[in-house]
């Protein structure tokens, strides 16, 4: 057998006959402050790197299979490329975390390297899969970012997550090493996780060992922090170096772009998730060709607050660090007063961070005085008038009809809404002195907000483009390392998901034939492009379900493109995406009729005595709800009547809301069911992505259901 014995002096690769050594019997001691481990290899095991990133480290190396070329083949060389342009420019800005921190991207870089050694020296080999469960940091990325230098695969997951959740996702990758996030989460999975699976090492990001080690016992277990790694790598790079100005050579070999970068598992609304292998070449599809999209110059700061383990997160960030920006990291807890202080000139989020941030301007603006409130509010229905009026006559009017209208209707269509534009335009202008400026020096996103990972409410986008805040809807999955679509800066069309990006093609076909279907039609989405995954970790049924022979994924989303008008008023909207729902969500009804719920949630959400609401009726003759009521907007409305809050007052109220609402919707709602708790992540109604598992809430609510019905029948 061949061990790797991994110390401050170098990794010597040495060939034993006998026994396997196993992670039972490691052996761990310190000699001068120098850790050794010792871990079962293979023979022939060679070191291997980002070619690019390491290229002053393996300069006149022996490369196996290697081209010489700088161009990036795997993600973490994008750190040599964006230290050499943008050296002392800030790159990340961490205030929340103890040590609060700030690094520049001479700065990052040496961090991932010297991480990435750290890593290698206490035993981590190519292609294992290493765990990487925390959250949101800076210490995050340097760790995301060192275990793809290491060529280790990293599965990736954030502290909210359940603990058979984790259990799960760590047995079925068959990861070796753990690294967490701090002393408590660490304590958490000593009792959940660790005396369940095998762990060659622990790795703990924030804290230190005497914070842990009051409440953690890891019998046996290598436990090391973030910054002995760190330590443990510089002292190794030294060594190269040293080696180097020998001129002894080191033999490794190049990451190479299939090579798989991570495992993400999806957050299964509907079950397990599965493991999505993700490759370099997925995600570096996204690093070269989102500029497009996202046209960042350098000193752009952005906010992050979403989950780093996030597909969409994820390749956003690797997607800026490429352009000198300066991130800045946050949570829920900061984020007004993040917006407020950073004034950042892009948002990256999801809609509900959207729909939070439109809930808080409405209360302000509810809370002012009756005059004020009366012009706040005049002032942006006129505003919404003036931007509907303003994108038909710039042709950015969705319309889902393949017949191009009539040359003499376009003319009259554009000639009225010029009239109404130019008629709002002076109270327009007005308002964005008066109301809109004030509520833009509050959230900053002076640039565009963009919004992913789910559907973006109609109302929502109305209101942000009349106040003049961009926002901009994007589409993808897990599986499409995540973007697929997105709208343009230049052509942003509410209502769509935008056109597909570079190198990306995308199809409609019929549900139940497969057939393509003609360009206005509802059909399945599929997806092929260079950004589609791999294919699911250990799971080749589920992958031959979703990818077919050609190369096309199978998105189980239901959508439509827009047809391409030559003129009218919607002649700039051809070839985009339109989202109408998730396949697996479709209700059908005992009438044969079939109902996609999202269309008559989004209504429902409009009002602001709803905080929640799932459309049920699942054979049943007609639909229902069940409706998390917005506890202190229902208890003003009775104070406002001076009326007793009562349930069957509060249940009466809630009815009339959701049928007033949703009155435009093509289905109605019958009866409904109001209860107290609100789906959230902690009580597993939610998944870590802020979706709600109709799944469990239907089965949670199960009986109440079934009497419900009953009694409406």
């Amino acid at each position: 057998m061949a061990t790797l014995i991994s110390s401050s002096s170098g990794v010597h690769l040495i060939h034993r006959r006998g026994p396997s050594w196993t992670a039972s019997n490691w052996i761990r001691r310190r000699r001068s402050g120098v850790a050794f481990c010792c871990a079962e290899v293979g023979y022939g095991v060679k070191r291997k790197c980002p070619k690019f990133l390491e290229e002053r480290e393996i300069a006149g190396v022996i490369t196996v299979n290697g081209s010489g070329s700088h161009e990036w083949e795997a993600i973490p060389d994008i750190w040599r490329t964006s230290a050499q342009k943008y050296g002392d420019r800030v790159a990340v800005v961490d205030p929340y975390h103890d040590p609060p921190s700030k690094l520049t991207y001479k700065q990052l870089e040496e961090e991932i390297l010297n991480f990435a050694e750290g890593l290698r020296q206490i035993g981590t080999l190519p292609e294992e899969k290493i765990s990487l469960f925390a959250d949101n940091s800076s210490r995050w990325l340097v760790a995301d970012q060192g275990i793809m230098v290491t060529g280790a695969i990293n599965v990736v997951r954030g502290a909210r997550s359940t603990d058979e959740e984790l259990f799960q996702i760590y047995t079925h990758s068959e990861s070796v090493g753990l690294i967490v996030d701090d002393p408590k989460f660490l304590k958490r999975l000593a009792d959940s996780l660790i005396p369940r699976v095998k762990v060659r090492y622990v790795v703990l990001l924030w804290g230190d060992k005497l914070n842990a080690s009051a409440n953690v016992a890891m019998k046996d277990i290598p436990f090391y922090t973030y910054n002995e790694i760190t330590e443990l790598g510089k002292e190794k790079h030294h060594f190269l170096v040293e080696s180097l100005d020998e001129g002894k050579k080191i033999e490794f070999e190049p990451i190479k772009p299939d090579d798989v970068a991570t495992l993400m598992y999806t957050s299964g609304t509907g079950g397990m998730p599965k493991g999505v292998m993700l490759t370099h070449q997925n995600i570096l599809h996204q690093i070269n060709n989102l500029w497009e999209v996202v046209p960042c110059q350098v000193g752009d700061r952005f906010l992050s607050m979403l989950p780093s383990w996030h597909a969409y997160e994820r390749a956003c960030e690797y997607f800026i660090f490429t352009h000198g920006i300066e991130q800045v990291y946050t949570n829920v807890n900061y984020l007004k007063q993040d917006l407020k202080q950073y004034q950042p000139q892009y948002l990256i989020s999801v809609p509900l961070v959207y729909e939070t941030l439109y809930s808080s301007i409405q209360k302000q603006i509810s809370a002012s005085s009756t005059a004020r409130k009366l012009v706040a509010l005049t002032l942006i229905k006129i505003s919404l008038l003036y931007m509907e009026a303003k994108r038909i006559y710039e042709g950015k009017a969705l319309s889902k009809n393949p017949r191009q209208p009539p040359l003499f209707f376009c003319i009259l269509d554009w000639l009225f809404a010029r009239l109404v534009a130019v008629t709002l335009f002076p109270l327009h202008f007005l308002a964005k002195k008066l109301l809109y400026s004030k509520i833009h020096s509050a959230i900053g996103i002076s640039k565009a907000g963009i919004s992913g990972g789910g559907s973006l409410p109609m109302h929502i986008d109305n209101f942000f483009e009349a106040i003049g805040v961009k926002v901009q809807n994007g589409y993808g999955l897990t599986e499409t390392s995540p973007v697929a679509a997105c709208r343009r800066p230049d052509c942003n069309v509410l209502g769509t998901v935008g056109p597909p990006i570079k190198h990306t093609e995308i199809k409609i076909v019929e549900i139940e034939t497969g057939e393509l279907v003609t360009d206005g039609s509802k059909g399945i989405v599929k997806i092929r492009g260079p950004q589609v995954m791999k294919g699911y970790y250990k799971n080749k049924t589920s992958t031959e379900a979703a990818l077919d022979r050609d190369g096309w994924f199978n998105t189980g989303d239901i959508g439509w493109i827009a047809p391409k008008h030559a003129i009218g008023r919607s002649r700039l909207c051809g070839g985009m995406l339109v989202l109408e729902g998730r396949a697996k969500d479709t209700i059908v009804l005992t009438t044969g009729e079939n109902v996609e719920p999202a269309e008559i949630e989004e209504a429902a959400m409009r009002s602001s005595l709803i905080q929640q609401i799932v459309v049920i009726g699942q054979d049943q003759r007609r639909l229902g709800a069940i409706v998390v009521p917005n506890k202190d907007d229902v208890v003003s409305v009775f104070l406002e009547k001076k009326e007793e809050l009562t349930n069957q007052k509060v249940l009466k109220l809630l009815n009339e809301e959701v049928r007033t609402w949703t009155a435009g919707c093509a289905f109605q709602i019958g009866p409904i069911l109001v209860v107290d708790e609100p789906f959230t992540v902690d009580n597993g109604l939610m998944t870590p992505t802020m979706k709600v598992r109709r799944d469990e809430v239907t089965a949670q609510y199960s009986d109440q259901i079934t009497n419900m019905y009953k009694k409406h029948c």
